[in-house]
């Protein structure tokens, strides 16, 4: 209950018109409710009641008056919002009329007279008709001409259909119905408990289980469909997607159980349905006291700080109680963007933004001598596939140079732990970029074998929404109008979102002892034509109908599908179920160094015969000649 000064000060803002209104209404159903209750104890006649009775309850009024206004006004009767009113404003209603009704013998007896002992009952139950009506039914009013209004803007409303029958469906439903500025039409519910099925919500009709909502969507000539429910995890709300996305209507789902708990579930809430939720498995756990145990007052340092996989790493890390968080990268406008967020989001944090490449030795000397990292992910690198397969001596310099560059700087200046990301293309290779990260693994495993500094790699698959990646390309073709280009119908990779791909770097870095591959157990693989198909799909639009797909043909260096480990490996497990160690392919360190000397030199100048140079140290490297 709240204290009496926040009740005068939310009484305050209620205008004192109402306030009056209710008070003149709450005499009146006192007065009326003592002269029903006689009425009906003497068996609705007023001629046989005693003229004691008469007298006790005009004796009484005054005092009755007074003691009603004051419990009304501790149960927060006059300063509610009734055209909202809910269950929580009945429950006040009912709480503080009972008082009443218990205080009335007392109050006859300080008066020294009597009422018949049945009085209180009676009582009771009219001031609950009187005053819950009078509140309640300005609710109804509000209700009803909101109703009339979404009649009046019929062209406009849309059809809704909500997934989930349970708390948050019906708190959608009550703000949906309660306001009138949403010109929504809620027309029936889905929900798998049988239980609930052919039943009423708020008078919209349940009518069935997930089997039911083609056939619904028809007959009601659904527009949306609300997804409501937040405690279903990925795997379950897939194939429920796959059902909704194949009616064409628009599809938007309410985020996760957070909202309930907070108690914050209204339309506002609701966010498209996003291509991660049909990866149908769950989001990558991590230990987060693990990761703040090695992060927390550690300076780090993050090279290529401004790209995707680069800024997340700064935000989760952020967010971790760094003594230091330095950012690292060559492109001033995205490190600029990740700057502003961390400098609003962490006001306090000590953020240190710097410009400069890892190809520069002194550079990475200078900042490496000033700020002596603690921790370093090393996340800058040419990853475009295409675009590295015309330019494979920068690929070379960049990814394997710029590399060891890094990671001889740390060796120099004691960094503790060097996490370096990689990816599913450096097994088995088929593009001088997937070579270029099997080198760059070999690097920092030759680093570890004779350095103080840990060392390891963190291999995942392809990385939803980021820079370059297909889902932004297919969006954008989309809200063109197509048609969506695909370069092989039997095409497929493995997919991870940004954040579950930093979740994992960071959970490596807590795993690392040195020299390790960490391998993400990343599910079954999608086809990129399903890819393609179910965006379509979930942007409203029919398949080859509204949005075509076409077939271009695999790009140069482009494989058909990923693997994440090669075969020589083997796997061992870790602490996180999703998270794997590949056992490291021996080589020969001193052969190793010589061919990086040749590499180095042939790069420099560039040989146009660099993937043959590549292919000697990578022996699985498969490219055209």
């Amino acid at each position: 209950m709240k204290k009496l000064s926040d009740i005068r000060v939310g009484i305050l803002k209620i205008p004192i018109n109402r306030i009056i209104l209710l008070v003149v209404t709450d005499m009146f159903a006192v007065m009326a409710s003592s002269v029903l209750s006689l009425y009906v104890r003497y068996e609705f006649s007023f001629g046989d009641i005693d003229p004691v009775f008469w007298k006790a309850i005009q004796d009484g009024y005054i005092l009755n008056i007074f003691v009603t206004l004051v419990i009304f006004y501790i149960f927060r009767l006059y300063n509610s919002v009734w055209r909202y009113a809910s269950d929580t404003e009945m429950v006040n209603v009912v709480i503080a009329v009972t008082i009443c009704a218990v205080m009335q013998p007392v109050i006859f007896w300080l008066l020294d007279t009597r009422v018949p002992k049945s009085f209180p009952f009676f009582y009771a139950f009219f001031m609950a008709v009187f005053t819950g009506g009078v509140r309640f039914s300005y609710r109804f009013l509000r209700m009803v001409q909101n109703r009339r209004l979404n009649h009046y803007n019929a062209p406009e409303r849309q059809n809704y259909m909500i997934v989930g029958a349970g708390a948050s469906g019906n708190a959608i439903l009550q703000e949906i119905q309660s306001s009138k500025y949403l010109s929504m039409h809620v027309a029936c519910f889905i929900d798998d408990n049988p239980g609930c099925q052919g039943k009423y919500l708020r008078g919209v009709p349940i009518v069935g289980g997930r089997d039911k909502i083609a056939e619904n969507v028809e007959k009601y000539d659904i527009d949306e469909i609300i997804i409501a429910i937040p405690s279903a995890n990925r795997s379950t709300l897939k194939p429920l997607i796959e059902i909704c996305k194949e009616t064409g209507c628009r599809i938007q789902i309410l985020p996760g159980m957070y909202q309930i708990i907070k108690g914050d579930v209204n339309v506002s809430n609701l966010r498209e349905v996003q291509i991660e939720d049909l990866l149908g498995r769950d989001p990558i756990e991590v230990n987060v006291d693990e990761i703040i145990g090695y992060v927390q007052n550690k300076t780090v340092l993050v090279t290529g700080g401004g790209g995707s996989i680069g800024s997340e790493l700064c935000r989760q890390i952020a967010g971790h109680n760094p003594k230091r968080l330095v950012i690292l990268d060559i492109y001033e406008n995205s490190v600029y963007e990740i700057q502003q967020e961390l400098k609003q989001s962490y006001p306090e944090l000590d953020l240190v933004v710097l410009i400069g490449s890892v190809r520069n030795t002194l550079r990475m000397e200078e900042i490496f001598r000033e700020y002596r990292p603690d921790i370093v992910y090393h996340a800058a690198a040419h990853k475009h596939v295409p675009l590295m397969e015309d330019s494979p001596n920068e690929a070379i310099k960049n990814n394997v140079f710029g590399t060891l560059k890094v990671a001889s700087a740390a060796d120099r200046y004691g960094v503790g732990k060097f996490v370096m990301i990689s990816t599913d293309k450096a097994v088995n290779p088929t593009n001088i970029m997937g070579a270029s990260k099997r080198i760059c693994e070999m690097v920092i495993q030759n680093m570890n074998r004779r350095s103080q500094t840990e060392y390891v790699a963190v291999r995942f698959g392809n990385v939803l929404g980021s820079n370059g990646s297909v889902v932004p390309l297919f969006k954008r073709q989309i809200e063109q109008g197509g048609p969506v280009t695909v370069t092989h119908p039997d095409i497929i990779r493995y997919f991870m979102t940004i954040s579950e791909a930093v979740s994992l770097v960071l959970q490596a870095g807590a795993y690392a002892r040195g020299g390790e591959i960490f391998v993400l157990d990343m599910g079954e693989p999608m086809k990129i034509l399903d890819l393609a198909k179910n965006m379509i799909k979930l942007s409203g639009y029919r398949v080859d109908q509204d949005i075509k797909i076409e077939f271009t043909g695999l790009r140069p260096g482009e494989k058909m599908y990923e693997e994440l480990l090669m075969r020589e490996e083997g796997l061992k497990e870790t602490a996180n179920r999703m998270i794997y160690i590949g056992r490291p392919i021996e080589y020969d360190d001193g052969l190793f160094e010589e061919q990086l000397e040749r590499l180095l030199e042939a790069s420099v100048n560039e040989s146009g015969d660099i993937r043959a140079l590549v292919r000697e140290i990578v022996p699985s490297y498969q490219y055209e000649e």
